[in-house]
Order: structure tokens, then sequence, then C-alpha cells
């Protein structure tokens, strides 16, 4: 691949329109000293882009400024990608990883629904989720992990449309103890399912949105809790965020 633009009036055109979207509003002089041109070579790009609709020029000071259009035509290409389809190759990673069960939820109301899930091969138990399931926020993994990237006002409203109750005797169900877990998990950015939403399995999650903020969404990893000592749940959180920090990546999150 060449490392000079072989077109360099679009090397100019999105490194001016880049240049705005870091910096808001800018002057014409600031634009050509910060790409390296000439002010009149300056001025015609930033004319070209107002041209195409990507900028606009302040008729009281003379600065220009980036359009809405870059955000309309970003949310265009990424209603086109297949979230599902996206993140399964990660969730096949992180399975491969982990060697154990995967999930992907979305967030609806006050419930996960399964949307994807990998399997792992040959570790002797399957998990009984099956796509299109629900479960509560309250006493789950990819729940407590979702509300965890909400205000506290919003997570308290989620809170008093649940049916919260014991599901199992691990269940959380006081509410200050419950703003403790979600704070914890707050700072370090993964939630645990401590068998609060069934006996005998623990669950690992992280959340996240897309680039375009098309709801929310998280993925698990889930075990037999014999399998899941403490050791064994630092270790599947380093992979966990290393899966998420990929996935971001890809999206420039």
């Amino acid at each position: 691949m060449e490392n000079k633009n072989p077109i360099q009036v679009a090397d100019r055109l999105f490194g001016a329109l880049e240049l705005l979207a870091e910096h808001g509003d800018m002057g014409l002089v600031e634009v050509s000293e910060m790409l390296g041109l000439n002010k009149s070579t300056a001025h015609r790009v930033l004319n070209s882009l107002i041209y195409m609709g990507y900028a606009k020029q302040n008729k009281e000071n003379g600065r220009y400024e980036p359009t809405l259009k870059t955000v309309a035509t970003a949310n265009k290409i990424m209603g086109r990608i297949d979230v599902i389809q996206t993140v399964r190759l990660y969730l096949r990673r992180l399975m491969e990883m982990s060697v154990e069960t995967v999930h992907f939820v979305r967030l609806e109301g006050c419930e996960a629904v399964y949307i994807d899930k990998v399997e792992a091969p040959g570790n002797g138990i399957q998990m009984v989720s099956r796509i299109g399931s629900r479960l509560p926020l309250y006493c789950s993994g990819v729940g407590k992990a979702m509300l965890a990237r909400m205000g506290d006002q919003e997570v308290r409203e989620i809170w008093e449309h649940s049916d919260v109750r014991a599901l199992t005797e691990h269940t959380i169900t006081d509410y200050e103890r419950f703003q403790e877990e979600i704070h914890e998990i707050r700072r370090r950015d993964y939630a645990l399912d401590n068998e609060e939403n069934e006996v005998g399995v623990r669950c690992i999650a992280t959340a996240f949105e897309t680039p375009a903020g098309d709801g929310r969404y998280a993925f698990s990893i889930s075990a037999p809790a014999g399998r899941m000592s403490e050791e064994r749940i630092r270790e599947l959180a380093g992979y966990i965020l290393k899966i998420k920090a990929e996935l971001m990546k890809e999206w420039q999150l």
C-alpha cells in the first residue's frame, strides 16, 4: 500500500474535514497552518467542503465549522452493519480463549434478550439458554453490566419496574446493596452473576453500544460455578475486556 495519498486533493479535503471535526470552528489561517497549505489553497478546500455540505462558514466571524452531514453519512453506514454478524467473530474468539460458552444480549426494557450464543465444544456441560429467551437485568451479569452504563436515575427506574425477588439465595434484593454492586461494576468495567439467576452457574459480562447508538448490548462468559474460582474469574475478566477493546477499536470508539 502506498504511504502517500495518490489523489492529493482527496488528502486535503479529508484532512480539512477531520481537522474541523476534531477542533470545531476554525479560522482560515488556523486551517492553512495546521494542514501546511497556503491560504488560497486552504480557502479552496474549505469552499469545496461547503459546496458538498460537509462544512459551513459563520457569517458573523468568518470561521469554518463542520456540519452534521458526516454524522448522517456515518449513521447510514452503521445502519447497514449486521451487529450480530460483526460481534459473532469476537464471540467465537472469546469462546476459544476461555473454552466456555459465550452469550450476546440486547437490552429490551427491564430485560436482556439472548440474540446469539457460541457453545464451547467438548467442555462437558451445555448451557440451557436459548436465542430469544429473556432474563431480568437485576440478577444477571449481562443485565448488571448494561445497567452500570446508565445513570443512577435510570437504574433506579428499571429497578422499580422490575419484579425483584430472590431467584436463588444469592440474588441481591436490597437496593442499597445493589447500588454498591453497580458502582463496583463501573469501576472495573465488568459484572458478575454469582449464581444470582441460576444455582450452579456463574457469569462474567461487559456491556457496550454500537457506533450508531442503536441500543445497549453485552456479552458474557458462562460456566458451572465449580469452574469459576476467583482466580479463574480474574483470568476470564482479562479475556472479556481484551475482546471488548478489540471490538471497540474496530468501531473506532
